[in-house]
């Protein structure tokens, strides 16, 4: 049997898409239309956060099938992932950044350390948690969270 034959008889196979994420769409997934271009900011980091994010975008998880692209710029981001607990070089970084986004925009913070700086509560150099510098609307706990939940989040901010 010939290649395009087998390929017409059998046709297209692809696995369905998952359930929707727990929890409600974000006010804010109308107006992004159901789609998001995405920065990181590491603000000190283990990195294993940014690991976890680099598996929610490559070809398993495929955060992208939803809407949400990663993007160099904060310019060009509607949404800023922010990881680690933000230390006092990156603070002003940080908050410039959230800045340079247009309207509307949404912080998550991913990762325990972001949440509530984690192993690094109290360390001489950190300024705080993400939601101390900047305003969090969207929080994606674990230590470092599996892809699926960062994922799940993204699903929320674009409400696809």
């Amino acid at each position: 049997m010939g290649l395009l034959r087998k390929i017409r008889t059998t046709g297209r196979v692809a696995e369905p898409p998952p359930p929707r994420p727990e929890g409600e769409t974000l006010p804010q997934a109308r107006e992004f239309g159901g789609s998001v271009q995405v920065r990181c900011v590491d603000a000190g980091s283990c990195n294993g956060c940014e690991i976890e994010i680099a598996a929610a975008f490559n070809p398993v998880h495929d955060a992208e099938r939803y809407g949400a692209r990663l993007v160099a710029s904060p310019r060009h981001a509607d949404v800023v992932l922010v990881t680690g607990p933000v230390t006092r070089n990156m603070a002003e970084p940080l908050r410039r950044t959230v800045a340079a986004l247009g309207e509307p925009r949404l912080v998550v913070a991913v990762g325990d350390c972001a949440i509530d700086c984690g192993e690094f509560a109290g360390g001489y150099g950190i300024e705080g948690a993400a939601s101390d510098v900047v305003p969090v609307d969207l929080a994606v706990p674990g230590c470092p969270p599996e892809p699926e939940r960062i994922v799940a989040a993204l699903r929320r901010v674009t409400g696809r």
